[in-house]
């Protein structure tokens, strides 16, 4: 005897070629039905009914721009909204995605939850920056509104050196033309703590160690464990054995935590990984980026001592409500 799956398919739409093959393989194990969807080459029918999936489970990047896909960035919000229309079940829908493309806004969700952050201004035009970072300690980074995979953020060690920058024309406000002045804050033991929920709940945690002058902190794209132990590879993107990205196994605090899980909630993640840092000169943790895809650690059972895919799927088949038959 064996098991059939009568529900329609679940559709996964992405546009990066390496980070969910795991997810994929682990779809395939279960024998569900799902398709693929091309988000950098994609239409729909805004007239249509309903498409026929059981769920959508949306992973497309802001950071697909940096592989000459911009045009599912913007186009992904509308189809998202397009879907929640018609009642469509969505992971990670159009909130959750909208907070994606906005560093900004994230900052307001934590100020909302009286949640702490690093000292922030917004900017919307580049001669904007110097005054922005007036009352800021330096070193300061300047990050672009929609970013991904670390693109888009520059340090700036002192006032003079953001100063030459912006006599240069080098700052650079991104593709939606908005950005953020930050403090740079030390990292108390050189990393930053990546926390992932699943369903509004805590599911692991990583401390992520960045390559000198990298900010680079994609999980999937990890290299090595802290102990210098390399990492399997199938999950990540061709070039992550350059990256220099060592991680290990975090465990935050029950308060940081519950944090993390208010975040997830707000945001309306049913997916993401959370960042936060602690500052070397105040002992302080900060949150500063809010992330609704989640790509997970490379090897996980080595590094956290178990597969992640494995729950998310579970979590899928719940959400899809997939009904299993007997068959002879």
């Amino acid at each position: 005897m064996s098991l059939e799956f009568s529900s329609p398919p679940i559709a996964v739409y992405h546009e990066h070629p390496d980070w969910f093959r795991p997810l994929f393989a682990e779809l395939e194990r279960r024998g569900l039905s799902f398709t693929r969807l091309d988000a950098a080459s994609h239409e729909y029918d805004p007239s249509e009914a309903q498409p026929d999936f059981s769920l959508v489970v949306n992973r497309a990047s802001p950071s697909a721009y940096l592989r000459k896909n911009a045009q599912s960035i913007f186009y992904t919000l509308h189809w998202l909204r397009h879907l929640e229309r018609l009642g469509v079940p969505v992971v990670n829908g159009a909130h959750a995605y909208s907070l994606e493309l906005s560093k900004a806004t994230q900052l307001d969700l934590l100020a909302g939850l009286g949640l702490p952050f690093p000292k922030s201004r917004v900017i919307n035009n580049a001669e904007q920056a110097l005054a922005a970072a007036d009352g800021l300690r330096y070193p300061v980074l300047v990050k672009a509104n929609i970013g991904g995979s670390g693109a888009g953020i520059v340090r700036y060690e002192d006032e003079e050196s953001l100063r030459d920058a912006l006599s240069r024309g080098e700052i650079s406000l991104g593709i939606d033309g908005t950005a953020l002045v930050q403090e740079a804050a030390p990292l108390r033991g050189g990393h930053i703590t990546r926390v992932e929920t699943l369903g509004g709940n805590f599911l692991y945690a990583i401390n992520v160690y960045p390559a000198q002058g990298s900010f680079d902190l994609c999980p999937a794209d990890a290299c090595q464990t802290v102990s210098g132990v390399d990492l399997v590879r199938g999950a990540c993107a061709v070039d992550a054995p350059k990256n220099g990205l060592r991680v290990e196994r975090g465990v935050p605090p029950q308060e940081i935590i519950e944090q993390v899980e208010a975040i997830a909630r707000a945001a309306r993640l049913d997916v993401g990984g959370i960042e936060y840092l602690v500052d070397d000169r105040d002992g302080k943790h900060y949150f500063y980026d809010i992330n609704a895809l989640s790509n997970f650690v490379a090897d996980a059972p080595n590094v956290i001592g178990f597969d992640p895919w494995v729950s998310f799927v579970d979590y899928l088949e719940l959400r899809a409500g997939v009904v299993a038959e007997a068959a002879l």
